[in-house]
């Protein structure tokens, strides 16, 4: 088989570097252009030292003519720079884009999240996504040309939480979610509140108040899997660690419904996924145990009390909430295997 040329621009940020390190595994995609913006003409090396393979590569500027003659393009950039790289590409090109501009389909609330025009909407990147009549997320997948990666809190929370409203055992109005993120969440740009001095034994909330940029995403999708509307009160916090989020979900449980119910439902939707892992009773999902691998790790409980389900789940924010996601997209998009150069044992101690 020929190898598919593929280009990742944003290739000196987290997510950018982490698509590479997959991408160095993949039997079927060759590495063409790596490019960046402020880092252009810097060697990968300098910036990247993991990367040994690639220590060499000198980054390049982001511009169309640099992403041509590949056949597939990950746009590791910030939000709302992919848009206009975008329309100067063919559609003969995949592109994969890990920034949000393509993934709500309500134009007002991106006004509202973001502060820009929306840019449009494309196929949704979250293959396990469970839907109604037991179809799922990767059917749109298949094919596709454009795919909008999802974020990684709405990654974890989605997975945690859709089996539920796809088998009507929760109710939509009252969903509640405090999630847990390692400081990579927020990129490489230098930030005074992200200094290890700052971050090292403490956690701290923030976008507290539905102010968080991905709660309009959290609530389409489930919304999706509901096939009616879903409010979330959703509450992000930074831990002190590199990598990882770790997201608590709970939600009403709807007359009648019991535990063995609910674990019944989980264990349908994702049965036949090789990301997804309902873990055993009893055992709880950490985030050390997916370090550096695609897999979700979950868990589901009632309190019977409260009446409330309790779903937990933990990801690499930047495995499986972007770059193995974005990879795991292009299989699709390109008719590979789906599971092909992606991590399924997490790194430990």
């Amino acid at each position: 088989m020929r190898m598919i040329k593929a280009a990742i621009a944003g290739a000196s940020g987290y997510a950018g570097g982490e698509i590479a390190r997959l991408l160095l595994g993949h039997p079927d995609m060759t590495l063409g252009a790596l490019t960046a913006s402020s880092n252009a003409g810097t060697r990968l090396g300098d910036i990247h030292p993991h990367l040994t393979p690639l220590a060499d590569r000198v980054l390049v500027e982001t511009t169309a003519k640099t992403l041509a003659g590949h056949q597939v393009v990950f746009l590791a950039l910030p939000h709302g720079a992919s848009a206009a790289i975008v329309e100067q590409l063919g559609q003969d090109v995949i592109v994969i884009d890990c920034g949000a501009d393509f993934r709500l389909a309500d134009a007002q609330q991106w006004r509202v999240f973001y502060g820009s025009s929306h840019a449009g909407t494309w196929p949704y990147g979250l293959p396990e996504l469970p839907l109604p009549l037991g179809h799922k997320g990767r059917e749109v997948l298949s094919g596709a040309r454009r795919i909008a990666v999802p974020g990684c809190y709405p990654t974890a929370c989605t997975i945690a939480l859709a089996p539920g409203f796809v088998q009507g055992v929760l109710q939509a109005d009252d969903v509640v979610i405090v999630a847990a993120s390692g400081t990579s969440g927020a990129g490489k740009s230098l930030k005074p509140h992200l200094l290890g001095s700052e971050t090292m034994n403490s956690m701290s909330p923030y976008g507290v108040g539905g102010t968080h940029r991905h709660t309009p995403e959290i609530e389409q999708n489930l919304s999706v899997s509901a096939g009616r509307p879903v409010t979330v009160s959703f509450t992000p916090t930074l831990a002190p660690m590199p990598r990882g989020i770790l997201a608590t979900c709970t939600a009403r449980a709807k007359a009648g419904v019991n535990m063995a119910t609910v674990r019944k439902a989980w264990e349908e939707a994702y049965r036949d996924e090789p990301f997804v892992h309902l873990l055993p009773e009893g055992q709880w999902p950490r985030t050390a145990d997916v370090l550096a691998s695609n897999n979700v790790h979950l868990q589901v409980a009632m309190d019977e009390r409260t009446g409330r389900v309790i779903a937990v789940a933990a990801i690499d924010n930047l495995t499986k909430g972007t770059a193995g996601a974005a990879v795991q997209c292009a299989n699709l998009a390109l008719g590979l295997p789906e599971t092909t150069a992606l991590p399924t044992t997490g790194v430990a101690p």
